[in-house]
């Protein structure tokens, strides 16, 4: 006879453990549970208790973890042992990039353009890059007015950096 093994809240992390999973995930960030607990907005006590499965977490939570670590929910959670009712319930996708993400995307894109799409049309015009590059400026100074997390603070100064380098200054 096999031997009854529990599967509620509260069991040990193993193989197929949500919170291991999310536990990894914060890890490769180099994120503390503190870090992680900003950015859903509940305490670092109640991160702990979903990495070491104490608690279940809501589809609420699952969806901004899934943005957060740059997945889709239902990838989040196949292979372990979060509820069928719950993960029914998932949206199948969500936004995985904050708007400093998406300026710097679309800087390093216009960067491109500028210098000639890797050579496939000829660099624009020194004027039209100062331009670009000016309107970057702005853009760049409201962003870095108004970020506070570590890792997008450090990307936009580096950005504004750059832009300051190419226009000389």
């Amino acid at each position: 006879m096999d031997t009854w093994e529990p599967t509620w809240p509260g069991r040990p992390p193993g193989p197929g453990s949500l919170g291991q999973r999310i536990s990894v995930l914060r890890a490769e960030r180099s994120w503390t549970q503190q870090q992680l607990a900003d950015r859903l907005g509940i305490s670092r006590v109640a991160v702990s208790h979903l990495e070491t499965d104490l608690n279940t977490p809501s589809e609420r939570t699952v969806t901004i973890l899934a943005g957060l670590f740059g997945m889709e929910p239902h990838d989040l959670v196949a292979g372990v042992s979060y509820p069928v009712a719950k993960s029914d319930r998932l949206p199948v996708v969500v936004t995985r990039w904050t708007e400093v993400e998406h300026q710097l995307a679309l800087f390093e894109r216009d960067l491109w353009w500028l210098d000639g799409a890797n050579g496939s049309v000829p660099a624009a015009p020194v004027s039209l890059v100062d331009d670009v590059l000016g309107e970057w400026s702005v853009v760049l100074a409201k962003l870095a007015d108004s970020v506070r997390e570590p890792t997008e603070v450090r990307a936009v100064a580096a950005a504004r950096e750059v832009v300051s380098h190419r226009l000389g200054g």
